[in-house]
C-alpha cells in the first residue's frame, strides 16, 4: 500500500461536464496505484431522493438504494475509462493498487456490513469518502466538485451550512488522519502536481 494514499470522490454533479472525462483520464494517468475513486450518486441519487418523496419510504431503504445508486455512476466511470477497476472489499481495493491500477469504489456490501456509519441522507457519498479514508489508513481525501474551489482553509462545519458537504461529514473526518481539499471541475490540470506533492491545492477543509 503507498505511503502517501489518496482517496477521491467524483462528485455526482459532473456527471454531465465535459470535464468528467478530463478528470478520469487525469486519475488513471497519474493514480495507478496511489489513489481509490469512490463515486457520487449522480443522476441515480436523484431519482432514489425523486422516488422516496413520491412513495414515501423510510431513509434507511433510500439510504440503501442510494448506496446502489453510487454503484451505478462508478460501472459508468469505469466504462468510459480505461485503468479504472470496480472493487467492493477491502482486499479487491488493495489489490487493485498493488496491480498500479485505479480501484473504483462500490460501496453497498462495505456500507451495509459496518456498524458506525448512519442509514440517512446525512450520510452521503462525501461521508461514505471520508470513512474509506479512515478505514485504508489514507493521508489524502479530495472531493471534486461542480462549485469552484474558495482559495483558504474551510471548517466542515461552514461548508454543511452552506450546502457543499453533507452534515455529517466532520464526524467522519475526525475517524481518520488525512487531510481533505477541495477541488474543482478544472482542476484536473493541475492534479498530477497535488499527487507528487509537488504544490497542495488552494482550498483544504478542516474538521474545526
Amino acid at each position: 500500500m503507498p505511503f502517501d494514499l489518496w482517496v477521491v470522490k467524483v462528485g455526482g454533479s459532473l456527471h454531465d461536464a465535459p470535464e468528467l472525462r478530463r478528470w478520469l483520464h487525469a486519475l488513471a494517468l497519474t493514480g495507478g496505484g496511489r489513489l481509490v475513486v469512490v463515486p457520487g450518486g449522480g443522476p441515480f441519487a436523484d431519482k432514489v431522493r425523486a422516488a422516496q418523496k413520491q412513495t414515501g419510504f423510510d431513509d434507511a431503504t433510500a439510504h440503501g438504494m442510494a448506496l446502489l445508486a453510487m454503484e451505478q455512476y462508478g460501472r459508468e466511470l469505469v466504462r468510459l475509462q480505461p485503468g479504472l477497476q470496480p472493487a467492493s472489499q477491502d482486499k479487491e481495493l488493495r489489490n487493485i493498487l498493488d496491480q498500479r491500477e485505479v480501484p473504483v469504489w462500490m460501496p453497498a456490501s462495505m456500507a451495509n456490513d459496518a456498524t458506525d456509519i448512519h442509514c440517512d441522507w446525512g450520510t452521503s457519498s462525501d461521508s461514505l469518502a471520508a470513512w474509506l479514508a479512515a478505514r485504508l489508513g489514507a493521508t489524502q481525501l479530495a472531493l471534486i466538485k461542480s462549485v469552484a474551489p474558495r482559495v483558504g482553509r474551510w471548517a466542515a462545519s461552514q461548508l454543511a451550512g452552506d450546502g457543499l458537504v453533507d452534515r455529517r461529514f466532520q464526524e467522519y473526518m475526525r475517524l481518520g488522519r488525512f487531510r481533505v481539499w477541495w477541488l474543482g471541475r478544472d482542476d484536473y490540470r493541475r492534479f498530477a502536481d497535488y499527487i507528487n506533492a509537488e504544490q497542495r491545492p488552494p482550498a483544504e477543509i478542516s474538521s474545526s
